[in-house]
């Protein structure tokens, strides 16, 4: 800080012509800790100024500048913040408060003190210190302050501080004895030298008195030298006695010494010893094994609740005692060792003895379930689990044990389960559906027709044997049809709906039962061999799974290792795949039987199985049920895919008969019966998209195949085939009313229009054919260019012509080629459609539309000639209600 001093009164101050007399480091108060320094200063020319000045190193070098100058008579109050604790904060108030921060307090009580001594030399006007210890501003202040300048000390700059005479002022005491001492020597302000000679003298005479006042002290002081000399002998006394005192010291030090060493040894035994006393303890308290536990792995009865728990409660303290932390160091003492092996060794007793007991229980519930498959042979219901399932939860904690401690006997257990329960398992899914098939054909005897054989419930019929039972089942309802039509191995109209919903019942009965089977199994193998089912898995599916050793393992799966989450749920899956291999062979050849009896039996198992298969999805779509079910179903829709692919097939095989009329084409009646029952089937089933996408390729199918057969017919004219199976078609589209098919029922609607009209066209030319050959040819002279009116004057055309062609068809003439045409029309039009009284109602405004057609060329050809038709509008209304009456 002296260096700095020096640095700035060289620098900033003499060259200004001040001299600085305190400094102090700062830096203001709560901002960045940006360092500079408060000067006190006076100026060395009169009068003098005291000047507060702020001086800062510059960014630019390592110079200092001048920032700020107050004027001391400018500064109000000094706030020294706290007037007993010690703090380096203070606050100038000038023209504003200034807070500022001292780098130590003792700096800060240095620079107050000057500035507060500052104030009492020069200022008039008393400045406020507050907070500010009285003692401080009472004792001098230590810094060098300097005397007002005179004479040839003005022109000094820069000198020696500690050269400067410290200015004092005079007591009240001393001010009051020189005015006594001025007063008694009245000639001292006129004549100093007189004065002084004066004070010279009395001077004099007082050191005189002083040194015989010495002189005539020297008895004591005699005295004092012989007291001092007695004193120096005591204290001679005093150290000899001090070096026994220490000598005696010193042993005690010795030995307090050695006691103290004696505390530490004691000390480092006693926390040697708490230490290995607690490492003994923890050893004890965790890798002690009470003699009941040990007894209960050794002896305890797996049979009952009671054992199992104790049996359970032992397994888990044994497993606390072995997956102990022990701290480092523990595994090399022999006790330790020694309880590690003797804990191995009750876990390996303890696991076979474990393992053992429950292949016994496995075994045993094989052939306690085996007894209770008679009660069930003649009711389509599977046995129940839940008893079995219920026992042997009871050792699912110990199931878990095993597995964390033994997994390669957790995993024998584990495929002999699956060994027992699959062979138990496929003897009752087995004679299930064996129940389930000679109920969907009524009795064994009959069954046979549809090849099945024994027990095994295997289908080995031939299609020949469907065809003929189909043949047999049709009878006289479809005799009409079966002589046009071959029908093949369609046989889905030949069985009524009695039978086809019975059907329905058995296979949702089937599905019904096998679903919480599986449900509840899967549940069991999850709790029971504690495997977690409800995480993401990696999708594998049962065509990804490899056979064994006897057991269902993925390619990912490696025996004696613990498997993660996701090949958990894999195992669980593998497992099921495992105990129930047979659900899906047997599925297949019911639902092969079902399509054997009835092919429309593949739309009731679509309906049911896509509903099993989504509420199975719901629940867990990896899930063994749900992939089990999945890949059934892409069986069932093959199924429904040939059954329409059959059907289509057939239209495109119908041969008609030459000898005898067409009327309804048996394709059509199927689709309508295929139709009919469809609707009833998917209403608010989840794919309804299959049925729709079969609806389109039939009724196209249709529509191909009854033009097909219209354009091959001899004995029915086209147009009357077209008329009345497009009618029967729009008939039952308008009646079903199936969305997806409204751009083909209104196209039904249209053909069948049209043929009406065509047909009754062509028909009503027949009647009056000569009448028609005759306006023929005069329309087609119109169209030549000839003159309506002029008509008349042709030859061929003329009045005489015209009146000998009426003439040949009187009302009785007319009536009786109406009758013949009715005949002729009736013979056309089959009895099943009903269509004779539209059709004839549309001939006979046909006829009356040519009627009027005749009558207005007559009039506009032959004007004024008088001619007329020999019946009327009203006799064509008679001559046609009187024969459709009498027919």
């Amino acid at each position: 800080m002296t260096a700095i001093k020096h640095a700035l009164q060289r620098d900033i101050f003499t060259p200004n012509d001040e001299r600085l007399l305190s400094i102090v480091n700062v830096c203001k108060a709560g901002k960045k800790k940006r360092n500079c320094f408060l000067c006190a200063t006076v100026t060395t020319e009169r009068p003098v100024q005291v000047n507060v000045v702020k001086v800062k190193k510059s960014d630019k070098g390592d110079f200092y500048k001048r920032q700020t100058a107050w004027a001391l008579r400018d500064l109000a109050v000094v706030d020294a913040k706290d007037a007993i604790k010690e703090s380096p904060e203070f606050d100038l108030h000038f023209d504003k408060v200034y807070k500022w921060v001292a780098s130590s307090t003792v700096e800060k009580n240095t620079f107050i003190s000057c500035i507060w001594k500052l104030n009492q030399r020069y200022l008039r006007k008393k400045i406020d210190f507050i907070n500010v210890s009285s003692q401080l501003l009472e004792e001098l202040p230590k810094v060098a302050e300097e005397s007002v300048p005179s004479g040839e000390n003005q022109s000094v700059a820069g000198g020696d501080e500690e050269a400067v005479d410290e200015y004092q002022e005079l007591n009240a005491r001393e001010e009051q004895d020189i005015e006594i001492m001025m007063e008694g020597c009245e000639y001292a302000i006129a004549n100093a030298e007189a004065f002084a000679e004066k004070l010279s003298r009395e001077l004099q005479v007082l050191d005189g008195a002083n040194i015989q006042s010495i002189m005539a002290s020297e008895k004591q002081v005699n005295i004092l030298m012989k007291l001092l000399d007695e004193a120096l002998k005591e204290v001679d006394q005093i150290e000899l006695k001090l070096s026994s005192y220490e000598e005696m010291l010193q042993s005690v030090k010795e030995q307090m010494d050695q006691i103290s060493e004696s505390n530490h040894l004691i000390h480092l035994s006693n926390t040697n010893n708490v230490k290995l006393l607690s490492e003994i303890e923890f050893l004890v308290n965790h890798m002690d094994l009470a003699k009941g536990h040990i007894k209960a792995l050794q002896e305890g009865d797996l049979t009952s609740s009671r054992g199992i728990e104790a049996c359970t409660n032992a397994a888990d303290a044994l497993l606390q005692c072995m997956n102990v932390a022990l701290r480092p160091g523990h595994d090399m003492l022999h006790a330790v060792k020694q309880q590690q092996q003797r804990f191995s060794d009750l876990r390996e007793q303890f696991a076979r003895r474990l393992a053992s007991h429950l292949n016994s229980v496995f075994v045993q519930q094989g052939h306690d379930q085996s007894s209770t498959l008679a009660q069930h042979s003649a009711e389509l219901t599977l046995p129940n689990h839940h008893p079995f399932h219920r026992d042997l939860l009871r050792y699912a904690k110990l199931m878990e044990w095993l597995k964390n401690t033994d997994y390669g006997k957790y995993e024998g257990l584990t495929k002999n389960y699956m060994d027992y329960l699959s062979r138990l398992y496929e003897r009752e899914i087995k004679d299930f559906f064996e129940v389930a098939k000679i109920k969907m054909t009524g009795t064994t005897r009959e069954g046979k027709k549809f090849g099945l054989h024994g027990s095994s419930g295997k289908l080995t019929g031939s299609t020949s044997s469907l065809n003929k039972l189909s043949v047999q089942s049709s009878g006289n309802r479809r005799s009409q049809s079966s002589s046009l039509l071959d029908m093949g191995n369609m046989s889905a109209s030949d069985l009524d709906v009695a039978d086809r919903t019975k059907f329905d019942k058995i296979f949702e009965q089937v599905l019904s039962e096998l679903e919480p089977l599986c449900l509840a199994e899967q549940d069991f193998i999850s709790k029971f061999f504690k495997l977690q089912q409800h995480q993401s898995t990696s999708g594998t599916t049962t065509n990804e799974v490899e056979e064994m050793d006897g057991v269902a393992l993925s390619r990912s799966y490696t025996p004696g290792v613990p498997q993660t989450v996701s090949s958990e749920k894999d195992m669980i899956r593998q497992m099921m795949t495992k105990i129930f291999r047979c659900i899906e062979p047997e599925l297949n050849n019911l639902i092969a039987l079902g399509d054997k009896i009835d092919s429309f039996n593949s739309l009731y198992m679509l309906v049911k199985m896509s509903h099993h298969v989504w509420t199975a999805q719901n629940v867990d779509p990896a899930s063994f049920l749900s992939t089990t079910l999945g890949n059934v179903l892409v069986t069932v829709k093959r199924n429904f895919d040939k059954c329409i692919s059959n059907q289509m097939k057939q239209m495109d095989e119908v041969k008609i008969s030459k000898k005898s009329k067409v009327g309804i084409l048996p394709f059509v009646a199927e689709f309508e019966e295929f139709a009919a029952l469809a609707e009833s089937i998917f209403k608010n089933a989840e794919r309804r998209g299959d049925l729709d996408k079969a609806y389109i390729k039939l009724i196209r199918a249709v529509f191909d195949s009854v033009e097909k057969v219209a354009n091959e017919s001899q004995k029915t004219p086209r147009d009357v085939v077209m008329m009345e199976n497009f009618h029967h078609i729009f008939a039952t589209l308008s009646r079903l009313k199936i969305s997806c098919l409204e751009a083909e029922k209104k196209e039904a609607k249209q053909k069948y229009t049209d043929h009406l009209q065509s047909y009754v066209i062509y028909s009503l030319g027949q009647p009056l054919e000569k009448l028609n050959h005759f306006f023929e040819g005069v329309e087609a002279r119109v169209a030549q260019g000839i003159r309506e009116e002029e008509v008349s004057y042709q030859l061929a055309f003329n009045k005489q012509e015209l009146r000998k062609v009426i003439k040949e068809y009187p009302g009785k003439e007319v009536k009786k080629g109406l009758d013949n045409l009715y005949k002729k029309v009736d013979k056309h039009l089959c009895e099943e459609e009903n269509l004779l009284q539209v059709v004839w109602h549309s001939m006979q405004d046909e006829f009356i539309r040519q009627y009027k057609h005749f009558e207005g060329l007559i009039a506009r050809c032959y004007p004024g000639s008088g001619i007329t038709m020999e019946f009327t509008i009203q006799d064509i209304l008679d001559y046609c209600s009187s024969i459709a009456q009498s027919h």
